[in-house]
């Protein structure tokens, strides 16, 4: 789940390279070809579930601040808690804020899309 939200917030912002990074370590991992191609359009798709589809929501209305002026609707919230208990909430608040960051810091250094191979900066970590 946690590449499929951050994939998401990054799709939204147009940051190609975290994009890049987040389909191929979902892919590694595991994630079908069908749920990472319809990631953008999940509210049109069957493919997820509802705690999947609540965390996607949050990931939406939570990059979303400007455009949506009212940021995480209730009703979001309300499904995002139905889902998850306090630490795996607090950890996926934790993970979109960190994902978009990390997407402007990307989008703004100009880093490009495309170079990216599953478990490069696992590997750049373990190295320090």
């Amino acid at each position: 789940m946690q590449e499929l939200v951050s994939l998401r917030a990054s799709q939204i912002n147009g940051c190609g390279h975290c994009v890049d990074m987040h389909v191929k370590e979902a892919a590694a991992a595991g994630e079908s070809d069908v749920r990472l191609h319809l990631v953008s359009v999940w509210r049109e798709t069957t493919v997820f579930t509802e705690a999947e589809r609540a965390a996607l929501a949050l990931a939406e209305e939570g990059t979303r601040l400007a455009d949506a002026h009212q940021g995480v609707s209730d009703e979001t919230w309300a499904l995002v808690r139905k889902h998850y208990d306090d630490d795996r909430t607090a950890a996926l608040v934790c993970l979109i804020g960190m994902i978009n960051a990390a997407n402007r810091l990307a989008v703004i250094t100009h880093q490009k899309g495309g170079s990216y191979e599953a478990g490069m900066f696992a590997a750049v970590v373990a190295q320090k």
